[in-house]
């Protein structure tokens, strides 16, 4: 088991990392390096030669090899990105690059998404170093970059360019997964990760008549975006369940004492009270309009309307993303992807799903482990190129009133430090025997 010094260093390292700035503006406007750099020179520490890259000068990827003790097996990868998304100080309790530890929590930017699990693969490490302790498969750690974005200079570019670092890789684990959902009735699930929705980040463009505002105007650009922007909005997208939430939903239908009735899943959701939450998000494909663009004067009609919808699609489904797309934009609206990422679906039957349910119960006897696909992404998408099938496995503890959805990227982000100690347990306990 991991020895109290990694118990100390997952709080230190947590909060040495929230320190250090690296907040993904997009566009390229990130500096990861570093925090690359803190956790190389951890690893060096415990005895590993951890590689740095970049595609770009600054943003930078740490890549380290633990080799285990059976050559034949399939190795591991393990990881986490190192840049976050902006925090608006004024906003905040604390300053969120202070990693301030107060009342047995660390405080900000990054303390759950995800410089937490950083701290937690960087102590584990370096208590199995301390220990003399090999892992059974060998055990591939990386730190990434640009995640909050595009990950073109993170794992994209990994995947792409240095794929011989993931040698024999068959299975990864990253973040989201294996924490604490209280439901409000007493019980404690642990959604574990095992699919995700694809990115389908679009731009719209409408095309027009540029003319006066005065003058009435039937090629009216704005006209025609808001229209298209409208039926995206109000389109109502139908059910569609993945292997991963059809195992989800019969689960928590057993959990709860409810018929698992799939041919009523609105139903069979209402039913679930809270736990719902879970799933509901991943019963369908979604589109968000979330930014418009147009004109420049209030007198003049603009020849030329954009606007940006964050889609997500099932395992599956992209297919069906994209037909109806093209009918809800019509004829005057043209659409493409301006981020396009796969929907990942990996088994929840596998021998290393069952051993991280099984590092959870150990740690967390009254909890129940349960499916989950996440409606998001992570850089599980990129990895999955090499063949690599990816898993959510970021375990925290956490009390009951603690919204753990509502810290990824908002504010007073915090995570308390009993959550990392368990987070740190289970790691070690997963590791070990994966």
């Amino acid at each position: 088991m991991a020895d109290g010094q990694a118990l100390d260093e997952v709080v230190t390292f947590t909060s040495d990392l929230i320190r250090i700035d690296t907040t993904n503006r997009g566009g390229g406007d990130c500096r990861e390096r570093p925090a690359a750099e803190y956790a190389a020179a951890r690893l060096a520490e415990a005895g590993l030669d951890p590689a740095l890259l970049e595609r770009t000068k600054g943003r930078t990827n740490v890549v380290a090899r633990i080799e285990g003790t059976d050559p034949s097996a399939d190795a591991l990868l393990v990881h986490g990105h190192l840049d976050v998304v902006p925090a608006q100080a004024g906003e905040w309790s604390v300053h969120p690059f202070s990693g301030e530890i107060r009342d047995g929590v660390v405080w900000g930017r990054g303390a759950v998404d995800m410089k937490n699990m950083d701290a937690m693969i960087l102590a584990v490490v370096r208590s199995w170093a301390r220990e003399g302790v090999r892992p059974r498969r060998d055990v591939v750690i990386a730190f990434t970059a640009d995640e909050e974005a595009s990950a073109e200079d993170g794992s994209g570019f990994l995947a792409d360019r240095h794929a011989a670092l993931f040698e024999g890789c068959t299975e990864g684990i990253g973040e989201s997964g294996a924490f604490t959902f209280h439901d409000g009735s007493g019980r404690q699930l642990y959604p574990l990760a095992a699919g995700e929705r694809g990115t389908g980040w679009v731009k719209l463009t409408a095309h027009g008549r540029a003319a006066h505002g005065s003058r009435p105007n039937r090629e009216n650009a704005v006209t025609r975006l808001a229209a298209a922007v409208t039926r995206i909005g109000a389109h109502e997208w139908p059910l569609r369940l993945t292997p991963t939430v059809r195992a989800a939903l019969t689960e928590l239908a057993a959990l709860y004492g409810l018929d698992a009735d799939l041919d009523d899943v609105d139903g069979l959701l209402h039913k679930l009270g809270p736990a719902a939450r879970l799933v509901e998000a991943t019963v369908r494909n979604s589109a968000n309009p979330t930014m418009l663009e147009a004109g420049y004067k209030v007198n003049v009609i603009p020849g030329e309307a954009v606007a940006h919808v964050d889609g997500r699609y099932l395992p599956g489904h992209e297919d069906e993303f994209r037909t109806t797309l093209d009918q809800l934009t019509g004829p005057d609206v043209n659409w493409e992807f301006h981020h396009h990422e796969v929907a990942l679906q990996s088994p929840v039957d596998s021998p290393t799903y069952a051993r991280m349910r099984a590092a959870v119960e150990e740690f967390a006897p009254e909890g129940h482990v349960v499916p989950y696909c996440m409606p998001g992404g992570t850089d599980a998408k990129q990895f999955s190129r090499l063949g690599i099938t990816g898993y959510g496995f970021s375990p925290l503890k956490l009390p009951e009133g603690y919204d753990y959805g509502a810290m990824f990227h908002g504010v007073d982000e915090r995570v308390p430090i009993e959550a990392l100690h368990f987070g740190v347990r289970v790691l070690d306990r997963f590791l070990r025997t994966a």
